[in-house]
């Protein structure tokens, strides 16, 4: 399967911009290919903490609709975050709403599923609560299972493996992975592919906000753990046609999952 990250400049704050820009990129993925695509973690709007509640979406979600309607279209699969304004949820935040960072996968026009980001990083505990569910999103039309973690959850190995151990097929981490941290991202990226033997699409964002500066350094990691598609620092576009056979050849070859001891670990 070909899959395409989508290494954009979040404008802060700018829904509409933003949107229409990660549309354009995604057209150009398609024109080359591309199957699968991934968006970094908060991509409407960035972590825009002044205005969360007017740009925060509930069910249907206007910006999942929007994108419903693209993956329809060209017959694909995209993967992003946005801001979750929620009905349900303990109201232990400063706001009227229970927010969360809803991460979603869009298969052939339609919402497969979402998973709320578990591990809110800093000044999001602020406004973010946390999601209470790790499971994988099934791709009925494509025969595909999408592990889906957020940002920070790459210093969580357990999240990685509960995915892995629940059937994951591709692991895919969205973020916002600022600097100075070029090096923990780049190295835990790698090893969560190596240590679950699984293809890993780690889609991060590039250009900076009111709060941080980003590296970018996406990265596109076959199960064996080898890079095969790596950006710089700007706005890009990278893409690797994933084998899908991969995984279970290398398993059988390191059975690890085979020889792990859940009785004592």
């Amino acid at each position: 399967m070909k899959a395409a990250c989508i290494q954009m400049n979040i404008r802060h704050c700018k829904k509409q911009i933003n949107i229409d820009h990660a549309l354009s990129m995604a057209e150009d993925a398609i024109s080359e290919g591309a199957k699968l695509i991934v968006l970094p973690e908060v991509f409407s709007t960035g972590f825009c903490y002044d205005n969360i509640e007017e740009n925060a979406e509930c069910t249907p979600y206007p910006t999942i609709e929007t994108l419903c309607e693209f993956s329809k279209k060209h017959d694909c699969i995209l993967i992003g975050s946005i801001v979750e304004a929620a009905e349900d949820g303990i109201m232990i935040m400063p706001h009227d709403r229970t927010y969360y960072n809803l991460g979603f996968c869009i298969e052939s026009g339609k919402l497969a599923g979402t998973y709320r980001k578990i591990h809110p990083f800093e000044q999001e505990k602020s406004y973010f609560c946390s999601g209470d569910t790790i499971m994988p999103i099934r791709l009925e039309k494509n025969d595909l299972t999408i592990g889906l973690e957020i940002c920070y959850e790459l210093r969580f190995p357990e999240v990685a493996r509960k995915l892995a151990l629940d059937g994951a097929d591709i692991l895919v981490t969205i973020a916002e992975f600022p600097n100075p941290r070029e090096y923990h991202w780049k190295t835990l990226a790698i090893a969560r592919a190596i240590e679950n033997q699984i293809p890993h699409i780690a889609c991060n964002r590039a250009g900076e906000d009111p709060y941080s500066t980003f590296f970018g350094g996406s990265m596109m990691i076959d199960a064996w753990g080898e890079v095969k598609a790596q950006a710089d620092y700007e706005e890009c576009i990278i893409m690797y046609d994933i084998d899908m056979r991969e995984k279970d050849n290398i398993r059988k070859a390191i059975p690890i999952f085979d020889d792990r001891r859940p009785d004592l670990y």
